[in-house]
């Protein structure tokens, strides 16, 4: 039976929304194609395969604000179908999910392949048919359904829904059939720095950090982690996504301020004025402040001009001021960017405004469906990224269900 529903793209949006279409319209032929040799490959690596399936954030309001492109559009569609809905879908289908501390939610088993199986257990019920490696290789309209060509040969459906992510050729094709595509930017990537403070630290973190760029007025809060190559952690992921587009724009060269306590200059320095009184024979050195780790404290001791064997009584109120400085608003040059490559996404694709968000359709051409990455969408680390990945696809699958269950 030639498929009625074609999908380009086997990942978490193209493969969740062709399993909602073909549950939602039993006997709907549905087919996805993936150029690559399997489908749900970035399902299998997310999370430290684990598979950070959504975020335990159950507000709209509150979840579009992890969302820097997609805030406003993403709103009516998470009221339709948001985190809690992920999870009872999931759930109904025997993947449980737990909550870790931080909000992010995870499959009980700690594997991303019962996420994966849970997926294609649902397709071959529903009877979608998967072809890998399958590349799209153009797309044309025609009346009252598209062609799509592959290397096997053209393929004709009443309904296509394109969910490829960050395809270039993808892009480029969409593009040639009047869509505006904003170009592509890295977003989620960790900072290249190369300072004495943090040399040999690769491993060193902190709990709670806030990372400012002055220049940008931009600024975000959490856990930090020095890497061999600089800085990485939720800190400063949330904030590549946040200054993406503004990061290209100075070639990723620029200063961070980074608050390694997390808290006002006024409390911290009052830590250090009781350290003083409490601590007065012991090395300053010695002795790290609040969650601080030993290695680090003693770079900071340091950097501020403290000699080794100070005392807390010995410092003068120079050295005081400078501990402080290293403390709450530390100076670093970022030279570079790198790729956190098991939460690797793209800030780019179709425009927003060329999309009926209540159908994930496009406004250009009716009867085509976007979803995932392939939009100019994309989110902080945490869930966020696969949580607009499945909306989109529940709601393009359920209106073209709806659409050619009409003409059945």
């Amino acid at each position: 039976m030639p498929p009625r529903l074609l999908v380009a793209g086997g990942g978490a949006a193209g493969f969740f929304g062709a399993v909602v279409a073909a549950e939602a319209c039993p006997g709907l032929a549905v087919m996805i194609l993936e150029q690559g040799h399997e489908v749900l490959g970035k399902v299998r690596i997310s999370g430290g395969g684990r598979c950070n399936l959504t975020h335990a954030c159950w507000d709209p309001k509150e979840l579009v604000q992890a969302y820097p492109r997609g805030q406003r559009e993403l709103l009516g569609p998470f009221h339709k179908f948001g985190p809690a809905d992920t999870v009872a879908w999931f759930g109904d289908r025997g993947v449980e999910t737990k909550v870790e501390a931080d909000g992010r939610m995870f499959p009980v088993s700690d594997q991303s392949q019962s996420v994966v199986d849970c997926l294609q257990k649902a397709a071959r019920a529903a009877g979608v048919v998967v072809r890998t490696r399958t590349a799209v290789q153009a797309l044309r309209p025609r009346e009252g359904a598209w062609e799509v060509s592959t290397a096997r040969g053209p393929l004709y459906a009443e309904r296509l829904l394109v969910a490829t992510g960050s395809s270039a050729r993808m892009w480029k094709l969409l593009g040639e059939l009047g869509h505006q595509m904003v170009p592509p930017v890295p977003s989620l990537f960790t900072f290249n720095i190369r300072d004495p403070r943090l040399e040999g630290l690769a491993g060193v973190s902190v709990p709670q950090a806030e990372v400012s760029l002055p220049a940008l007025g931009m600024s975000q809060s959490g856990p930090l982690l020095i890497t061999h190559w600089g800085l990485s952690g939720p800190a400063v992921l949330k904030l590549s996504a946040i200054g993406a587009r503004a990061l290209e724009k100075v070639a990723y060269r620029f200063e961070l301020v980074i608050n390694w306590c997390g808290q006002s200059p006024e409390a911290v320095m009052a830590d250090l004025e009781t350290a003083r009184r409490e601590r007065p024979r012991k090395k300053v050195v010695n002795h790290s402040l609040g969650a601080i780790p030993q290695r680090l404290w003693e770079r900071m001791v340091q950097q501020a001009g403290v000699a080794p064997g100070q005392t807390w009584a010995q410092l003068r109120r120079k050295e005081m001021t400078a501990l402080l400085q290293e403390l709450t608003a530390a100076r670093l040059r970022a030279q570079g960017k790198s790729t956190f490559k098991e939460e690797f996404v793209t800030a780019g694709g179709v425009s927003l405004r060329e999309v009926d968000f209540r159908r994930f359709e496009s406004r250009v051409w009716p009867g085509l469906h976007l979803a995932g990455e392939v939009l100019d969408i994309d989110a902080v680390t945490g869930g966020y990224n696969f949580q607009a990945a499945w909306t989109g696809g529940w709601l393009a699958g359920q209106a073209i269900a709806a659409d050619l269950a009409k003409s059945w």
